[in-house]
């Protein structure tokens, strides 16, 4: 356990070899190694996981156009859902064991509203009937038919959205493993993104096609407040991704915040939220990275497997980045 002066002087070394550190160039076509330790920024900030410099791209010119927090993170997690490449989020991502693609997604603003949908088929941008479900109802989640009947009541297209990339990928793995689902740290992404404005609030999105070739019928921690993403903006934010149902199990993104409003800094509290999966269940397999940013623009970013990255966009540079892990 880090005492305070063995986090003060982390922080020192960090901040010092982050005037050496060697970042990725502009566009992004290499990861960057980066202490896990900062100092704050002021101004606008956007942090995602994994390498979508895009998302974070739109998400960053949602906020300079005068956008809210909210704004932004559904702009960028927009253009995962958008991605046919993205095999994880949206449109081209993997389906269910049956052939269904099967989306989650939530939101949450920085003056606490929160909504979500769960089981949705068809549409392309669930993150933002997530944001009409928070706006347009009274509820928090929305699932299955009637978050997709919700959804087409408020103008969103029905649209096919498994690509024959998909389609082949599916087919073939139901030749190769007997159409059991299995746990492996490869097949299960996810868009988490969090936003900080010019007003300094905060807002949050997180979206995901799920566990490739899931149980039909699977519902992660993507659309779950407080598991797959939770803001609070007294404190800050944060957003999971990996295997959702070990985030469920503790509730990772409402426990770093937890962690936060206790005084503990981003990158301790993600590191904390991993720490309480590794000590309960087996973790070989196993893959959960979180991302977290607070009111001070500090932020941080911790997985239990080293292959974890993640993207920021603060200071006017967007570039992705290495995070730092349990298993070295």
């Amino acid at each position: 356990m880090l005492t305070r002066k063995d986090f003060i002087k982390k922080t020192s070394l960090a901040a010092l070899a982050g005037m050496t550190a060697p970042l990725l160039m502009k566009g992004g076509q290499a990861a960057a190694t980066l202490p896990v330790y900062l100092t704050a920024a002021p101004g606008p900030m956007v942090i995602a996981t994994w390498k979508n410099l895009k998302a974070t791209e739109a998400a960053m010119q949602s906020l300079l156009g005068g956008g809210s927090a909210l704004d932004a993170v559904e702009a960028g997690a927009r253009v995962a859902e958008a991605d046919p490449e993205d095999t994880s989020v949206g449109y081209g991502g993997n389906p269910d064991r049956d052939g269904f693609v099967t989306l989650d997604a939530c939101v949450m603003d920085h003056l606490g509203n929160a909504g979500s949908v769960t089981f949705l088929q068809h549409i392309m941008h669930p993150v933002s009937v997530a944001r009409k479900v928070m706006e347009k109802t009274p509820h928090v989640m929305l699932s299955g038919d009637g978050a997709l009947q919700f959804a087409l009541s408020q103008g969103f297209k029905k649209e096919n959205l498994l690509t024959d990339k998909a389609k082949k990928a599916w087919e073939q793995w139901k030749k190769d493993t007997n159409y059991t689902p299995a746990i492996s740290e490869k097949n299960h992404d996810t868009i988490g993104i969090l936003a900080m404005d010019e007003k300094n609030n905060i807002s949050g999105a997180c979206s995901t096609s799920g566990w490739a070739y899931k149980m039909h019928g699977r519902i992660g921690d993507s659309p779950v407040p407080g598991a797959g993403m939770y803001v609070d903006n007294e404190v800050g934010g944060a957003a999971a991704t990996g295997l959702g149902e070990f985030v469920l199990k503790t509730l990772g993104s409402f426990l770093v915040v937890e962690l936060m409003r206790n005084g503990r800094a981003p990158q301790e509290a993600v590191e904390e939220a991993i720490h309480r999966i590794v000590k309960k269940y087996p973790y070989k397999e196993l893959q959960v990275g979180y991302v977290a940013l607070n009111k001070k623009g500090e932020f941080g970013a911790y997985s239990i497997q080293k292959d974890f990255q993640y993207s920021l966009y603060r200071a006017k540079e967007n570039l992705h980045f290495d995070s730092s892990a349990y298993v070295k």
